[in-house]
């Protein structure tokens, strides 16, 4: 089991859509919008591939915009089991399991989008898997097609008290994100508290994620043969836009 894996599984499924402090169908909104914005609002709407997709925020804005199906992947069944309660009569098809074993799910140059959205992307374990997505992501692409990142800039260490970060509380539930830094990965220490009837409740976990500089994942996608359409900060992410 990958850390990211375990650590959804063990703390943060559970957390996760109170985490992002929004109603799914706001959330599914900005998600269409920067989606439409980063290049998905015109060619071909067949089948759409959301990697990581939790809950379905990108899953449903691509079903908005008009594909005609797309294949939701994740290794969290809990989310999985939040997304098709959410919208039971969607063309969303739901799959556990590894974004990396997503070419199996479709065939060569047959995918009109493949979107790997929030942070998903350094949630792998190495460079090389996030390479290895990039050629396959190529390969089930059709003409055309496009494929749209989003991820945290981790290559700039946060010192001292700056990588203590909150989260968010309400007065039920209290999350504090706290970073420690490696070479080549962040170790993300989660902490939430959780009150019950007893009192708070403590929760912890950590894992890795991997500290992937924008420049050097365009150079990539670049010396794979994709065309990059948009390279830029939104918010707290980067995101890149690319084209086959």
């Amino acid at each position: 089991m990958s850390e990211a894996k375990r650590h959804y599984d063990q703390l943060l499924a559970a957390h996760y859509s109170w985490m992002n402090g929004a109603p799914l169908e706001k959330k599914v909104a900005e998600q269409r919008a920067l989606l439409t914005d980063l290049g998905l609002n015109g060619g071909p709407k067949g089948i759409a591939v959301d990697l990581g997709c939790g809950p379905g925020y990108q899953s449903f804005a691509l079903i908005d915009m008009g594909y005609n199906a797309v294949i939701a992947v994740d290794t969290s069944a809990d989310l999985l089991a939040e997304l098709k309660k959410a919208r039971t009569d969607s063309h969303v098809k739901t799959v556990l399991a590894d974004l990396r074993h997503f070419p199996m799910l479709v065939e060569q140059d047959s995918v009109d989008a493949i979107v790997c959205m929030g942070d998903t992307l350094t949630h792998l374990d190495e460079r090389s898997d996030v390479s290895k997505l990039y050629r396959d992501a190529y390969a089930a692409l059709a003409p055309g097609g496009r494929f749209v990142l989003t991820f945290r800039d981790l290559s700039q260490e946060l010192t001292g008290l700056d990588r203590f970060l909150s989260v968010r509380a309400d007065d039920q539930r209290v999350m504090t994100c706290v970073l420690e830094y490696e070479p080549e990965c962040v170790i993300v220490n989660d902490l939430i508290h959780v009150r019950e009837e007893s009192g708070w409740i403590f929760q912890k976990s950590r894992y890795r994620k991997l500290r992937l500089s924008p420049s050097e994942q365009v150079a990539e996608l670049k010396r794979i043969g994709f065309t990059i359409d948009h390279d830029r900060p939104i918010d707290r992410m980067h995101a890149i836009s690319a084209r086959k």
